[in-house]
């Protein structure tokens, strides 16, 4: 017998910044589990309460102070915390879980990679590379029924950004990044969920600057939040929604959330 299984996944731009829109978020839309990513807190000063209150009393939280971090809450049991330090400096970018289902479920934070996409003359650049690169190999390993959710930073297609001809050389849209998450994604044939439910060249952001002072004015915004799936967990997959409204409520992330459904 199935069961429904909905997996919310956010980069929260500080949680305790953003308490109400998350605890709004929460409530109506009830998701299971819900990974979050750019967390910046410590994991004594985790909001731990609010959750524990909404009825995610499963929480596995990998913060640091100020920068980074990433945690999953859930309503339902989540076994045998793993953490990958794919970025080889210790920073809070990845936990890793494993549901009663046997499927594990992947939270990643991949760095944004700085303003120049020059490894050279930009050592964040090439952090971001060797990331994805370290994901790759472990992906070639991976072996079980996998979802991989978070902020990857890239944007892959033509159609994930407002502009192709204007992001070619900007970072999160360059053709080595995109390479470098293609390479990612042909590792393990992972789906990429969101375009398996909105195919190319449907319009699909989940992030807008926060330079605009009305983000839907211009709609200049990236596919840069991504939720992939093995194949075998990808057909338990019955629906995908990015829920755009976020980015206007109060004091809003400029990440939306994204939810897949799983009939499991």
């Amino acid at each position: 017998m199935s069961s429904s299984l909905k997996i919310a996944s956010w980069n929260i731009n500080s949680v305790r910044a953003r308490t109400e829109i998350v605890e709004q978020f929460l409530t109506q839309e009830s998701p299971d589990i819900l990974c979050l990513q750019e967390t910046k807190v410590r994991d004594e000063e985790f909001p731990g309460g609010l959750f524990r209150r909404l009825g995610y009393t499963h929480q596995i939280i990998c913060g640091q102070q100020m920068h980074h971090g990433v945690a999953i809450l859930s309503r339902v049991p989540i076994h045998e915390d793993l953490r990958h330090d794919w970025q080889a400096n210790g920073e809070a970018r990845h936990v890793g879980v494993r549901l009663d289902s046997g499927i594990r479920l992947e939270n990643v934070y991949v760095p944004a990679g700085g303003d120049i996409p020059d490894r050279e003359l930009n050592p964040k650049f090439g952090q971001k590379l060797d990331f994805l690169e370290r994901m790759t190999r472990w992906s070639e390993r991976c072996g079980c029924p996998t979802i991989v959710v978070g902020d990857f930073n890239v944007a892959p297609l033509e159609c994930d950004v407002w502009s192709h001809k204007q992001l070619l050389n900007v970072v999160s849209h360059t053709p080595i990044e995109v390479e470098a998450l293609n390479r990612l994604q042909r590792s393990n044939d992972w789906v990429d969920l969101g375009r398996h439910f909105h195919p190319a060249p449907k319009r699909l952001h989940t992030w807008w600057s926060y330079r605009s002072p009305d983000f839907t004015k211009n709609d200049r915004g990236r596919r840069l939040d991504h939720m992939w799936a093995s194949p075998d967990v990808a057909r338990l997959a019955v629906g995908h929604h990015v829920h755009e409204p976020v980015r206007s409520w109060t004091r809003p992330s400029d990440h939306v959330p994204l939810v897949t459904e799983f009939s499991i």
